[in-house]
């Protein structure tokens, strides 16, 4: 067995498993090493130089969770949460069908323009997630369905989209990858060979929000009782400056570039203005890391996984096998490359990460097997993004867990991996497939 692939379900065999993802990451990637052929220390080296690439990440989202908790603490979140509840509380079924709509559609905007308009990622989540949970407790909303709705808008627009991350993935990273490999496209095509792909995760959404998940679920909120005497302390300065402080924050990101800075900013604008008290800080990063430690720490151990992965050179040998065993099938060689890409990107968890890695190998594959530059530009990116959904370690699905899970009931594996995995990832493959044979 090659070892990517026996990393890779050792992961997510005991993900499922209920087997924390740090410790399912940290296993996988020492037994896919061990079993490529590097000695046991070869590998923990391996990981340990390779933990060092989601360093940045973790302390921009332990800094954002400190944020999250200083905006909840001026209030302006209960407040959007107690007038949501008292609609719902004093209208029929029709107006709850009306708002839950309305909320869906609100979060589902949001996602996507996280990714392009205001491009801060899953930087909105643990702001506006965890303050809605009483909402969809009260509205019975299945948090599956939310995490599907924010894992589209988080993954779909980079797809097809060519600005803010998506500019990064079509343009900077698949474009330039294939054309360094020697294929010949134009930069304007890369987005429509992704169209295809694309109209799969949107498949897979709707089949979310009119089928799979659109049964009311039953979760405690024992949050709605304690939103009201929040309100009674809450004050139109303490308003004021979470305005200002959330604005700012947005715009020190989109100037440095770095949610460090970003968090750090609206932090400082808290504590200045005396909305969080200069002794109550310390209180409020143990709270905020708390929060997205989790992220942080399983970003890190993604990192050293993939670094074992890629030291094994077990990639290449995965894909030099299968090739030699396709005949000269293009319709088998375009789904074996999505399965591949499937798996690599479900071990290292980034879409972004894995382009590099796949185009080198898969675009001589393509020209060889006679695949238009459009359906070669179609399976590298569509590949690349395969698994990316469904990750136990992508912040696609870590981002919303974060917030759907700030009251324990909702289960990164069976609640958000296991739903954007069925719903997203399979259509991929077909879709991904169709465009390859099409294109």
């Amino acid at each position: 067995m090659n070892a990517v692939v026996l990393a890779v379900s050792l992961v997510l065999i005991l993900s499922l498993f209920r087997v924390n993802v740090i410790l399912s990451l940290c296993l996988g990637a020492l037994a896919g090493g061990v079993w490529a052929g590097l000695t046991f220390l070869e590998t923990v080296d391996a990981f340990q130089n390779g933990l060092s690439g989601g360093a940045t990440i973790a302390l921009s989202y332990g800094l954002l969770g400190a944020f999250a908790v200083a905006i909840s603490r001026s209030g302006i979140t209960d407040v959007l949460a107690r007038l949501i509840i008292e609609k719902t509380g004093r209208g029929n079924s029709a107006s709850e069908k009306w708002i839950k709509s309305i909320l869906i559609t609100s979060i589902l905007l949001i996602a996507i323009s996280s990714q392009n308009i205001i491009p801060i990622h899953i930087t909105f989540i643990p702001i506006v997630i965890p303050p809605l949970l009483a909402v969809f407790a009260q509205l019975q909303v299945d948090r599956r369905l939310i995490a599907c709705v924010i894992t589209f808008g988080l993954a779909t627009p980079f797809l097809i989209l060519p600005v803010g991350f998506g500019g990064i993935y079509l343009f900077e990273i698949l474009h330039k990858n294939l054309q360094s490999n020697g294929l010949i496209i134009e930069a304007s095509d890369v987005p429509l060979s992704m169209l295809i792909s694309a109209c799969g995760m949107l498949a897979g959404l709707l089949i979310a929000v009119f089928f799979t998940y659109r049964k009311p679920r039953h979760y405690d909120a024992p949050e709605i009782a304690k939103l009201e005497p929040a309100l009674a302390a809450i004050d139109k300065k303490s308003l004021a400056i979470s305005l200002i402080a959330i604005a700012a924050a947005l715009s020190m990101q989109l100037y440095s570039s770095s949610m460090i800075m970003g968090a750090l900013t609206g932090i400082l604008i808290f504590t200045v203005s005396g909305v969080v008290k200069w002794n109550q800080t310390q209180d409020l990063f143990s709270r905020g890391i708390a929060m997205m430690a989790m992220i942080g720490f399983i970003m890190i151990t993604a990192s050293g996984f993939a670094e074992v992965m890629k030291t094994t050179g077990s990639i290449s040998d995965l894909v030099s096998s299968t090739s030699g065993a396709l005949e000269g099938s293009k319709a088998m060689a375009a789904i074996m490359m999505l399965v591949i890409g499937l798996l690599i990107t479900m071990g290292i968890g980034s879409s972004f990460s894995t382009v590099p890695i796949i185009a080198a190998l898969y675009v001589p594959l393509c020209m060889d097997l006679g695949f238009s530059a459009m359906a070669t530009a179609a399976l590298v990116g569509t590949a690349g993004a395969l698994g990316d959904a469904g990750s136990p370690a992508s912040d696609s699905t870590l981002g919303p867990t974060a917030g759907l899970n700030s009251d324990g009931q909702h289960d990164h594996i069976w609640d958000t991996v296991v739903p954007t995995f069925i719903h997203y990832n399979i259509p991929l493959l077909i879709f991904g497939w169709f465009a390859a044979m099409t294109l």
